[in-house]
């Protein structure tokens, strides 16, 4: 079948999804989540064979890889999905003009979401789960690294799907080879809109290729200002915690920047990176204290292209800045509006971060491993957007929607 005829078939089921009980939809996805916990054997076995090809030093290996524990993650983010109230038909304005029209502005889906990820396969259900849930049908182009996962657990969605007798159509997972791409990115009869996921380069050819507008869900140059007036024992916490949870995701540190009064504290601010073989790329003056207790052979000097970059494991570069000033000066120049986090003490200086820092996730004295769709409360995302269109932040089942208006009158005429 031509990519023209299956992509008709998402955009009919489109229509039908809306009509559909949000109460089945609920018992569709919790019938899912029980397939997942069932079949965990199966899709090891399948992630494996997609495992064996992907060197574990590369980036992806840690994205791709599905366990126990991060099968049963999935279950239970579907199970949270199901908790959350349908966000569509809800009323969002409503008034009479003076000639008797009655205006009602309404949540619709946005219709057909194109997704384009890597080698992400909890993404081919938690991007199912939260399209299906909001009404609109979604066509998945996941990574050729990921082929086999995603292939197990598109099955299963479908299982879930013909047992409660929904439309197989709602979901369609393209062929993994990048030919298919194209065919996604220029189906503007088809698809609505487009949502990358993943690196800065993915992300970029879709900005580029794309006919249909997207919402991008961008990579995250993270970075945490140490103050002045930060607590040490807070800053150690957070850092390690930032850095260390899960390197390979987009809202792990990238760069802590440290007040210049507070370089002697980096012994103590560092020190459980030191198990975690953290390589850190350090500035002069930050490697000049560093090198006093940290393993050599971890401990480098920065180049200029470190900073600015997402590096997806354990590295951490570090930048030595003069005042407040500065560290904003840095932020600006490097941060990807993601998630950016300030350790401080002074309710004025967070105050004043907030204000000045240009990102869709702010953090005081907190790790900026809470930027997650889960973790904020929404069941999950479909990513963290970081333009200023549509939404910013957590992309969740509240935000795949869009509006019409409804007009009744009692026979107006202009």
């Amino acid at each position: 079948m031509s990519f023209e005829k299956q992509f008709l078939k998402v955009k009919e089921a489109s229509i039908e999804l809306p009509l559909l009980s949000h109460e089945r939809k609920k018992e569709v996805l919790l019938d899912l989540a029980k397939r997942l916990i069932d079949n965990e054997e199966q899709i090891i076995k399948k992630n494996n064979e997609d495992l064996l090809l992907l060197s574990k030093e590369d980036p992806k290996y840690d994205r791709l890889l599905l366990n126990s524990s991060r099968i049963k993650a999935m279950a239970q983010g579907l199970e949270a999905i199901t908790r959350l109230p349908s966000p569509i038909w809800k009323t969002q304005e409503e008034y009479t003009l003076p000639n008797g029209l009655i205006l009602k502005r309404v949540s619709v889906p946005l219709g057909v979401i194109g997704l384009v990820y890597e080698a992400r396969p909890n993404v081919t259900i938690e991007a199912f789960s939260l399209c299906f849930m909001s009404s609109n049908a979604c066509i998945l182009k996941g990574g050729m690294d990921a082929k086999n996962s995603n292939e197990i657990l598109i099955s299963l969605i479908q299982l879930s799907l013909q047992q409660f007798s929904m439309p197989l159509d709602c979901v369609l997972l393209m062929p993994h080879e990048r030919e298919s791409v194209k065919a996604l990115l220029t189906a503007k009869q088809y698809v609505d809109v487009i949502i990358p996921r993943g690196s800065q380069a993915l992300i970029d050819f879709v900005k580029k290729e794309s006919l249909i507008p997207i919402i991008e869900t961008g990579a995250g140059v993270v970075h945490i200002y140490f103050d002045s007036s930060g607590d040490k024992v807070k800053g150690k916490k957070i850092i390690t915690n930032a850095k260390t949870r899960r390197v390979s995701v987009c809202n792990a540190l990238d760069c802590l920047l440290v007040h210049k009064d507070r370089l002697n504290d980096l012994e103590y601010l560092l020190s459980d990176l030191i198990a975690h073989d953290v390589i850190i790329l350090a500035d002069n003056e930050a490697y000049d204290q560093i090198q006093k207790f940290y393993p050599l052979t971890l401990l480098d000097h920065a180049k200029p292209s470190d900073y600015g970059q997402e590096f997806l494991s354990y590295k951490l570069a570090i930048k030595t800045v003069e005042d407040f000033n500065h560290a904003l000066k840095h932020i600006r120049e490097y941060s990807s509006g993601h998630s950016e986090a300030i350790i401080a003490e002074e309710s004025e200086t967070i105050n004043e971060y907030f204000l000045r820092v240009d990102a869709a996730v702010l953090y005081a004295n907190a790790s900026t491993a809470f930027t997650d769709g889960g973790e904020f409360g929404m069941g999950g995302e479909i990513g963290i957007s970081t333009q200023k269109l549509h939404v910013r932040g957590p992309f969740s089942l509240q935000h795949l929607v869009s509006s019409k208006w409804l007009v009744n009158g009692s026979g107006q005429t202009r």
